[in-house]
């Protein structure tokens, strides 16, 4: 039985340990693309979310044990960006929309990540001048960007990653390791969020076996450079991929 799910699921196995490997070595989950390829499938839109969000902590949890091994991790810095974001992301993750509006959402999600991912380059050096920090705006950022992520299923790093990044917030690494705590925690409390909520259901047999494969595929990503993947490119190329499934999203459920 387990062996025929393997078979039937197979094409998305192989795309979420394709995705588990590339977001794990930029440090991030890979929640957008998590749910752009379950978006193609015949699951249950609310188990979609549950499903992501648990393969984003199975992912970013290594990166995080990594980054801290290493003292990448400025606790003073990131616990403003998740002070509001854990509990706004609770909220998202209970709140309980309808079928149409969690696809219009994630559809447009999905486009902001497309855009974002196709753009973003590491452009900060290492040796430039970091700007201070305002704790009420970085606490309002996490709380908005926690309250978006719980509500469509993701860790939220696709959207604080850039924004870091345009404020000249820290260096890549640093951002890297932030955005890897961020998602965790939203991850977290969006999940538990979501198990609070009535209806909550998931398939545990195909949502084990996904989260086998994106731990295999994590830790081969955190320990692999970004020389060796060349992860610019496989970034532009899941830009694209996760793109055309928002379009195909928005237009099916915005105009039908």
């Amino acid at each position: 039985m387990e062996f025929d799910l393997i078979l039937t699921n197979l094409p998305v196995i192989i795309l979420f340990f394709s995705v588990a490997i590339l977001y794990a070595a930029v440090g991030f989950g890979g929640g957008s693309s998590y749910l752009a390829i379950l978006a193609l499938t015949s699951i249950a839109f609310t188990q979609i979310r549950a499903t992501a969000l648990l393969c984003n902590i199975v992912v970013v949890t290594s990166n995080v044990l990594l980054f801290h091994q290493q003292n990448q991790i400025e606790w003073k810095k990131i616990v403003p960006l998740i002070l509001l974001s854990i509990p706004f992301a609770f909220l998202g993750g209970k709140l309980k929309i309808s079928q149409n509006f969690f696809f219009i959402l994630l559809g447009f999600t999905l486009l902001f990540a497309a855009i974002t991912m196709w753009i973003s380059k590491k452009i900060i050096s290492s040796d430039a001048k970091f700007k201070e920090s305002n704790f009420l705006k970085n606490a309002g950022f996490g709380g908005f960007i926690g309250f978006i992520s719980g509500m469509v299923g993701i860790g939220g790093g696709i959207f604080l990653a850039p924004l870091l990044h345009l404020t000249n917030w820290n260096t890549p690494k640093k951002i890297a390791a932030t955005a890897s705590v961020f998602i965790l925690v939203n991850s977290i409390a969006g999940l538990i969020g979501q198990y609070s909520n009535p209806d909550f259901n998931i398939d545990w047999q195909l949502t084990s076996i996904l989260l086998i494969t994106v731990f295999i595929g994590g830790q081969i990503g955190s320990r692999l450079s970004a020389t060796i993947l060349k992860p610019m490119q496989l970034k532009k190329a899941t830009a694209i991929l996760i793109a055309f499934v928002s379009i195909r999203i928005l237009v099916k459920h915005l105009f039908t």
